[in-house]
């Protein structure tokens, strides 16, 4: 369609359909006039504005019912009129207002808005909307003169009825915007600023408006949830809006005293107008403070962050404009903007801040008194709440008091000390926040949990530490405790630090229910004082000296490591529980630190309760956890406080209660941090020194012997070879401690010789696999020759050892078989050469060349022996881990470990056959170490003293554990038969057993090839036999085809006699698939075996 650029071609386009819609009025003849619009451009359009609006106002005012259809085709076609061109006539805009209101004005007599279409609303609220839009320049101005004041309440009211009441929300966003424009407050560009009178004369008009639109406007955003966030936002900035226009201090101080007096002709519109004066200015203040309490009470939990976000823009336009008229909201709207600053959005919390910072650059705060009284009775009156609030409110609740305690902190900043100074303000804080921070310490898990074994404990690399997972008695959600700490940080960060320690210190010492929070309290005190993880609005005008944080950090120390302070009961366990009961019922009489603290320590007889220990458990680890703090405070400077910190912490980091070495550890790993080392290796290998001092001191008092192991124990299980030397003496004076009071303190002292034995086994083994290392290099050129000359050598023994095997066998067959005094003799005779020769393999100058952990060993070794025969289970316990741990030490050492072994024989013997099972399984693992080691020096004893024994008890358990349940497997029975089978296979093998001891362990673990045996039984039967295969294997098949035989042997030749065997033909039974199985095995080594050929030519074929 082609577009008309003339006004008189536009008007020869339009004539038709303009005459036709008012000869006419239907929807039809409108959609016509508007297709024939949008070919008019917008110059030749404006030319005919009101020719062309004529017939669509002239539809509007015909009276009598209207198609709601039609009504609304007109106002969208009215609406694009005027979004093309500019209305330039005060009359035609005044008329055109109140004809679009009309479309909207509800039944004569009824309150409620006209029952339309939510169609037609939404179009008519545009269009109104538009026609603002569209008044050009000055033309808009005619709205707001006193004249036009019932028009535009009109307009006001319809559009709040319509925000307030409708259920659509486009519909109310549409009004709530329009009213905004309305009001001369739009958000767009396109109205041009209004000057001081003029703005003046709109503020004295809108005055008349205020108060229902606020009330309005108050009830909108205290409304159901359901009506959108964009409905609510939309609401709070068109009431700041006005507010903020009609209250502005500028404003309100350019008031005359006396109302202006109106012409006659205008005498009952003077009466609708307000006059701004200090009296009405004070009741309307009295009266929004009540709306105001309401809107941030109800948007300050929204759960939207647009809403929070245009909370806080609200504050700040109310605070920019009205701190003088709004004097008696401004509480409300300081706790809405500090209780917005650590809120969960960032948008939020970045906006707030930047208003607060803007508030602290501008010093608004330190320059009123007023404004610090008020926030210091508000910190007072919400500390004195806070109990009573964490303990009432839900999380969300929570958060946001604890925002507000925090909000406020940061808004005095400097001005806290005006707050600390006051006896009642301290008082009140402090109790508040040891009160909150009080922990739940009934939870039995964190007493049962307990550092077993050492295998995962021997790690070279530490985690840095993370603070342990603490839980609280009122509250649970972990940001409550994460607000609770930057409350702590933020009071060391702007306060006098000697007066907040020193009282946190008094209630740390005043009683034992305060202790854990004023612990906790004072860990982030400090680290606020040093500036570290706190935010704050405004820097402080003199931040600590290091002399200052590190006088205040010794103190703290001081009392943490206060022995009442530190060695506190924390398990039941006798082996545990003694040296602190002990330490404790004397009076501390050995404590360093001087008798001031004595008046904490506990009854003579303290009632011991989980409940106790748990708390104990927790102020130890807080207690830790401030170690670490202080060393992150300190940097480098913490170095010249290790001779005071890093003992305790070693101690603890070798306690048994998981929790408390798992925290000290990550202490330690802290302390590296700060101090610059690299590694907790490298801490304790450069503080060895004074360490190992305090050790040899502490061993010679019985109630500290049980800590100083635990600190010879941290440090092994962290450290490397390099130690051994500067303990060497540590470790003689823990041998000389268990010989004096082994009675009492064995079962501590086992421990750290556990401990001993374990670094001593890692080191050697890693020097022993550098030596190979070397070696191996060494013998690398003439690798080849050797290996030639290996393989010949290899077979020579083989035959040699064929035909010597050949021989006995034919002599045993022809019945000459030696007498078993006579084996034992012969072999008995055979361990000299044996002890002989091992030292030519070695040194010549025997012990003066042995190496220091050598002969640790073989000193530990010797304690061992005489330990064997404890009467506690325990004891006896540890006593076979270490010593099994010396064996491996000593292995290579063999002149060193026969003799030792052939001492601690008798004793292990008596462990394996008539002792606890416990007892009896852990020695068993001794037996297959010694094996291992020892190898022909133990067959004949093996044989004569322990192998019937174990015979016989496989044979006898096996019924009971063929007829038993899948819940055998954890009973101790079974776990000592699964060991017995696992290591005894392997035991015939090492010590090279004679023919009838092979047939007594295969007889006797034949049956545990049944299929009626726990799996893991048969498995380890089977394992068994393998170990058979490599020592007999003509006697192992023999033993399976008896059982099983599969295939028939037929003879080479008719002139020989048919083989029978007794598994031939025999039905299947439970030992079948086992024996089959091993059968297959057997066929596999034998046919990829060194000497298959030779076999397969004397097996049958």
């Amino acid at each position: 369609m082609a577009v008309f650029d003339t006004p008189q071609a536009a008007f020869g386009a339009l004539r038709p359909a303009c005459v036709q819609l008012t000869r006419a009025q239907t929807v039809e003849n409108v959609r016509r006039l508007q297709a024939h619009l949008a070919a008019v451009s917008g110059a030749a359009l404006q030319e005919l504005q009101e020719y062309v609006l004529f017939p669509l106002r002239f539809a509007l005012r015909v009276p009598g019912p209207k198609q709601e259809r039609l009504v609304q085709s007109l106002v969208q076609c009215i609406s694009s009129v005027l979004a093309a061109t500019c209305v330039r006539k005060r009359e035609l805009l005044q008329e055109l207002f109140s004809e679009l209101c009309t479309c909207l004005a509800p039944p004569p007599g009824s309150g409620k808005p006209a029952p339309l279409s939510e169609e037609l609303k939404l179009a008519v609220i545009q269009a109104l909307h538009t026609l603002m839009h569209s008044a050009y320049g000055d033309v808009v101005l005619s709205l707001y003169q006193p004249s036009a004041l019932p028009l535009l309440g009109f307009a006001v009211s319809l559009l709040l009825g319509l925000a307030e009441q409708e259920k659509a929300k486009q519909i109310k966003i549409s009004a709530l915007e329009c009213l905004q424009v309305l009001v001369l407050q739009c958000d767009c560009q396109e109205h041009r600023h209004l000057d001081e009178e003029e703005a003046q004369r709109c503020g004295d008009l809108f005055a008349s408006f205020l108060p229902g639109i606020s009330i309005t406007l108050s009830r909108v955003i205290t409304g159901d949830i359901k009506q959108g966030h964009k409905t609510t936002v939309s609401a709070i900035r068109l009431f700041y809006l006005i507010v903020g226009s009609v209250m502005s201090d500028a404003q309100l101080a350019r008031i005359p005293k006396s109302k202006e007096k109106l012409p006659v002709e205008q005498s009952r519109i003077s009466e609708l107008m307000v006059h701004r004066g200090p009296d009405w200015s004070k009741s309307t203040a009295q009266k929004l403070s009540i709306l105001l309490h309401k809107v941030v009470e109800s948007s300050s939990v929204h759960p939207h962050w647009k809403v929070r976000l245009e909370l806080v823009e609200l504050v700040h336009h109310l605070l920019r404009n009205c701190s003088q008229s709004l004097v008696d909201s401004f509480s409300h709207l300081l706790k809405a903007l500090v209780g917005l600053v650590n809120d969960e959005s960032s948008e939020v919390q970045s906006r707030c801040n930047e208003v607060l910072r803007g508030i602290a650059e501008q010093r608004v705060v330190a320059q009123s008194r007023a404004l610090a009284d008020v926030l210091s009775e508000n910190l007072h009156s919400l500390a004195t709440a806070l109990p009573r609030l964490m303990n009432s409110q839900d999380d969300t609740g929570k958060v946001s008091t604890l925002s507000l305690l925090l909000g406020y902190l940061k808004l005095l900043g400097p001005k806290i000390n005006v707050v600390l100074n006051s006896v009642s303000h301290l008082q009140r804080l402090s109790r508040a926040l040891v009160q909150v921070l009080e922990l739940d310490v009934t939870d039995v898990k964190i007493v049962e949990e307990r550092r077993w074994g050492p295998p995962g404990c021997w790690q070279q690399g530490v985690q840095r530490g993370r603070c342990q997972k603490k839980y609280f008695r009122f509250f649970t959600e972990e940001r409550v405790f994460q607000l609770l700490q930057q409350v702590c940080r933020v009071l060391g960060y702007y306060g006098n630090l000697y007066l907040l320690v020193d009282h946190f210190m008094g209630l740390y010492s005043e009683s034992g229910l305060y202790r854990k929070q004023a612990a906790m309290v004072l860990n982030e005190l400090l680290t606020g004082a040093a500036g570290l993880g706190v935010d704050v609005l405004q820097e402080r005008e003199v931040p600590p000296s290091v002399d200052d944080l590190k006088g205040s950090v010794t103190s703290i120390l001081d009392e943490y490591t206060d022995q009442a302070n530190w060695y506190l009961i924390t398990s039941v366990d006798a082996e545990e529980a003694s040296p602190e009961h002990s330490l404790q019922r004397s009076g501390l009489a050995a404590r360093l630190g001087g008798p001031c603290s004595s008046v904490l320590l506990p009854s003579p007889e303290p009632q011991v309760t989980t409940r106790s220990m748990n708390s104990n458990i927790w102020q130890i680890c807080i207690q830790l956890e401030g170690v670490g703090c202080f060393a992150a405070v300190l940097g480098k400077e913490f170095r010249l406080l290790l001779l005071s910190a890093l003992y305790p912490v070693l101690e603890k980091a070798g306690d048994r209660t998981l929790l408390i070495s798992e925290t000290a550890l990550g202490t330690l790993a802290d302390i590296c941090e700060a101090c610059s080392y690299d590694s907790v290796q490298c801490l304790i290998n450069e503080n060895s020194d004074y360490l190992v001092n305090g050790i040899s001191l502490n061993l010679r008092q019985l109630a500290h012997q049980s800590h100083a192991s635990q600190v010879l124990d941290t440090m092994l299980r962290h450290s490397d070879a390099s130690l051994l030397p500067l303990v060497e003496d540590v470790i003689q004076d823990v041998l000389s401690a268990l010989d004096q009071s082994y009675n009492h303190q064995a079962s501590t002292f086992l421990g750290v010789l556990h401990s001993v034995m374990t670094a001593l086994v890692q080191w050697s083994g890693m020097c022993s696999a550098e030596r190979h290392q070397q070696g191996q290099t060494g013998k690398r050129p003439s690798g080849a020759q050797s290996q030639g000359q290996q393989e010949v050598t290899t077979t020579r023994q083989e035959v040699e050892r064929f035909f010597l095997d050949y021989v006995r066998q034919k002599q045993i067959a022809e019945g000459d078989v030696p007498d078993v005094g006579e084996e034992e003799e012969e072999e008995a005779d055979e361990v000299p050469p044996l002890a002989e020769t091992e030292p030519d393999n070695g040194d010549t100058d025997g012990e003066a060349a042995l190496p220091i952990h050598t002969q640790l060993a073989r000193d530990v070794m010797e304690r061992c022996i005489h330990l064997l025969s404890d009467g506690s289970l325990r004891v006896r316990l540890k006593v076979l881990d270490v010593l099994e741990l010396c064996v491996t030490v000593l292995h290579p050492h063999g002149n060193h470990l026969l003799p030792m072994a052939h001492r601690v024989w008798p004793a292990l013997v008596t462990r394996l056959i008539s002792d606890d099972p416990l007892a009896v399984l852990r020695a068993f693992k001794v037996l297959c170490t010694l094996a291992q080691t020892c190898g022909d020096f133990l067959r004949q004893r093996f044989s004569k003293d322990v192998l019937p024994k174990l015979t016989s008890s496989l044979l006898s358990q096996a019924p009971a554990s063929a007829r038993a349940g899948p819940v055998y497997s954890h009973t101790l029975a079974f776990k000592l038969q699964l060991a017995v089978l696992q290591g005894l296979g392997s035991l015939c093998e090492r010590l090279d057993m004679g023919e009838s001891d092979l047939n007594k362990v295969a007889d006797a673990c034949l049956i545990y090839l049944s299929a009626k045996q726990p799996v893991k039984l048969q498995e380890a039967a089977q394992s068994v036999f393998l170990h058979l295969m490599q020592v007999d294997p003509d006697s192992t098949w023999l033993l399976l085809s008896e059982v099983c035989c599969p295939e028939p042997w037929e003879p080479p030749h008719a002139s020989l006699r048919p083989v029978r065997l007794g598994g031939m033909g025999r039905p299947r039974n439970e030992l079948t698939d086992n024996a089959l199985l091993l059968l297959h095995r057997l066929q596999q080594q034998e046919s990829t075996g060194p000497g298959a050929s030779s076999t397969r030519e004397a097996s049958p074929p």
